[in-house]
């Protein structure tokens, strides 16, 4: 590409913060971290590929800046680090790449030749820097004007009330057929009435996007014709992902758009995001932003300068670092207060606890900052508590403005129904999971229950494979878990068998109706709702295609699951006893009774020896609603019926016999999911101490009123 040489405008100092490139003064301030480098450029591109480069000449804090006159939103521009180029002790600055402003509001294109972006030649710890400029293989950033759109008024549905769906903005809309062609799979996509009217009806009170950052995929995977579609591998941290607009230059603008239209509808927004490694890969990966501006300050390095991989994508983001700390917490705050956003789920966020890839630090830098800071602590903070080693396996370890993904819920209840386990462990998935996070004054909003997640079956698949089947990933079945706990139900994969089909839809109901109805903070999966299928694939991340779209088309199956989903969620969203904002601890309440009883079979409280039945496929669950501990918006208590549920994972019908009058002067059915839509066939009030039959693998709900 043409270049000019270096260039000495006359351009003013301007000021280290905030970071970024910011139109003032008739021109834009530029401002890039980097403790490593002896000089900084600010590369101005134009349309043509030419290329003009401005030193910036201020230095302070670590930070290089200045104000170049006569540029305006709108340019595109990249930087170029002079200075040191020492692998072993991780430094590598080579002004041959042109790299990417960490702090940009848009990034434009995307890598059309790795051996461009590689910044060496030769062995990589003891070869030269590669004088092969990357410019015209690499995205650029872009100028954005500050600003914008309101996204409208914050729902901030209280965490005991929140029902997450998760989804990805790209899949969920790309078949739908009520989105016109040009939004489907876009940001205005998952804007269109037709697609909020779904999510308002479904119920659920907060979408989980996927990542929506910038991405940039993983060199192997370009090298199998595949893209990171899930979007873990992440370019830029301020910058919606421009492929999910429907016109390009106009993420920012659509971005905000997408949150006011569920705003508008009371439904939050919730961005999982990926700050515990980036694109780069691991030390021989391309150099497009971080690792070229200043290594040392953005990864954890080992001692001979290779990445200390904490996440199995080759490196780690230092969340011991102030440059770290101040991009993420910035990053944030962006999206926080000027797009809208409602609350965050980080990804590996284990990681994010390791400075310097050490022992899990709940009190650690960046969970510390993240917590303290005066709008992200309004946010919902979402930890996925662990990473890809033993020692970041945290469930329960975050600090308490934290709620965290319950793997131990997942896998607790996807045994139960699967007839592997006993009771112990689901009554305390059941009631909130105290054992997990209680001891530190949390709440039970804390644990996030989930079944299914993006990672793994979806909820269709689960009743249907044994094992994953992941051959169209073209990594030959070596990727994603063998740890399924999910059960066929006698067949893998699809079959034409009604009693195989109608068990698989029974089941999932009851993994369903379980985490609907369990203390916490409940997370389905879009297109679960719709009965979807990803062909027994538990690791679609790099399939941009059917495989992972959800399908809309309507069919008896979907309507019947859709129905369901929605019964369940209305019941949830009706009975405050159901979704309670603290523990059961065996109080007593008005009733005269405890606020929870765990009942056998026979109708009486289950004894200690009961618990110890590894061989126990049934229990009870009362729970007393005169004292409920919910609250109103103004904060006043309300009270509610109480509610009987059984549970019964057996292979064979069982009896049960209802509880005693003190427990309810009757007990009306609500929710049967041996029925395809959840409503009782027989939905008449029963007395107590009434013998009821449970089918095999069934879950009913009884309304115990007083």
């Amino acid at each position: 590409m043409p270049s000019s040489p270096r260039e000495y405008p006359l351009i003013l100092a301007g000021r280290p913060f905030p970071l970024g490139a910011y139109p003032e003064w008739g021109g834009v301030r530029f401002a890039v971290a980097s403790s490593v480098a002896e000089g900084v450029e600010v590369c101005l591109i134009s349309e043509d590929g030419t290329e003009r480069r401005i030193e910036l000449a201020e230095h302070t804090f670590g930070i290089w800046h200045g104000i170049v006159p006569g540029v305006t939103p709108g340019q595109r521009y990249g930087y170029r680090v002079h200075g040191p180029y020492d692998p072993r002790n991780g430094v590598r600055c080579n002004p041959a790449k042109l790299l990417v402003d960490p702090y940009a509001r848009r990034i434009t294109g995307d890598v059309t030749r790795v051996a461009d972006t590689i910044d060496y030649v030769g062995n990589l710890m003891d070869g030269v820097p590669s004088k092969v400029d990357s410019l015209g293989s690499v995205p650029l950033s872009v100028v954005t004007s500050p600003g914008g759109a309101d996204t409208g008024t914050k729902p901030d549905v209280p965490f005991e009330e929140t029902v997450v769906y998760e989804l990805h903005v790209r899949g969920f809309t790309k078949l739908h057929p009520d989105v016109p062609e040009r939004l489907r799979g876009t940001y205005l996509g998952l804007a269109h009435p037709a697609v909020v009217e779904h999510l308002v009806r479904l119920g659920i009170t907060a979408v989980e996007l996927l990542p929506v950052h910038a991405i940039s995929s993983e060199p192997g995977l370009r090298d199998r014709g595949r893209q990171n579609y899930w979007g873990y591998s992440t370019l830029g941290f301020f910058a919606p992902h421009a492929g999910y607009a429907s016109e390009p230059g106009r993420e920012i603008e659509e971005f905000r758009t997408m949150v006011a239209a569920l705003h508008a509808v009371g439904i939050e927004v919730i961005l999982d995001v990926v700050y515990n490694h980036t694109c780069e890969g691991g030390t021989g990966g391309p150099t497009l932003s971080f690792r070229g501006l200043d290594a040392p300050a953005y990864y954890v390095l080992q001692p001979n300068g290779y990445d200390h991989d904490l996440t199995g994508c080759g490196n780690t983001l230092n969340g011991g670092s102030p440059t770290v700390v101040r991009m993420v917490t910035d990053s944030l705050r962006y999206f926080a207060s000027e797009l809208g956003v409602d609350g965050f789920r980080f990804d590996l966020a284990s990681a994010l606890g390791r400075p310097g890839g050490g022992s899990f630090d709940p009190n650690s830098q960046l969970l510390t900052a993240i917590a303290a800071d005066p709008v992200l602590s309004r946010c919902k903070l979402i930890a996925e508590p662990w990473d890809a080693t033993g020692e970041g396996y945290r469930v329960g370890g975050f600090g308490p403005q934290w709620a965290e993904w319950n793997g131990r819920y997942r896998d607790t209840v996807r045994d139960f129904w699967r007839s592997s386990v006993g009771v112990r462990d689901l009554a305390y998935r059941l009631s909130g999971s105290s054992d997990l996070f209680a001891m530190n004054r949390r709440r039970p909003w804390a644990s996030v229950n989930f079944v299914t997640a993006h990672d793994g079956f979806t909820l269709r698949d689960l009743v249907s494979y044994n094992g994953k089947h992941n051959e169209a990933n073209g990594e030959e079945g070596r990727d994603g878990t063998d740890d399924n706990r999910s059960w066929n139900c006698g067949v893998e994969g699809e079959t034409e068998d009604k009693e195989i089909r109608d068990l698989r839809a029974r089941q999932a109901r009851n993994l369903v109706a379980t985490l609907l109805l369990s203390t916490g903070t409940p997370m389905l999966v879009a297109g679960d709702e719709r009965w979807r299928t990803q062909g027994g694939n538990n690791n679609a991340y790099c399939l941009d295609d059917e495989t992972s779209w959800v399908s809309w088309e309507r069919n008896d199956d979907a309507n019947d699951m859709n129905a369901f989903v929605r019964h369940v969620i209305a019941l949830r969203t009706k009975a405050p006893a159901l979704r309670q904002p603290h523990f059961f601890d065996g109080r007593p309440t008005r009733s005269g009774e405890p606020d929870l009883v765990w009942l056998r079979p026979d109708g009486e409280p289950m004894g200690d020896e009961n618990w110890f039945d590894d061989g126990a496929r049934s229990l009870g669950m009362w729970i007393d609603g005169s004292e409920s501990l919910s609250r109103t918006r103004d904060g006043e208590l309300v009270s509610d019926d109480s509610w009987l549920l059984l549970l019964h994972a057996g292979i064979e019908p069982t009896e049960f016999t209802l509880p005693a009058e003190r427990y309810g002067d009757d007990y009306e059915p609500v929710l049967d999911s041996s029925s395809p839509d959840g409503k009782p066939a027989e939905p008449e009030p029963l007395d107590p101490g009434e013998k009821i039959v449970l089918p095999a693998r069934s879950l009913l709900l009884l309304r115990a009123r007083r």
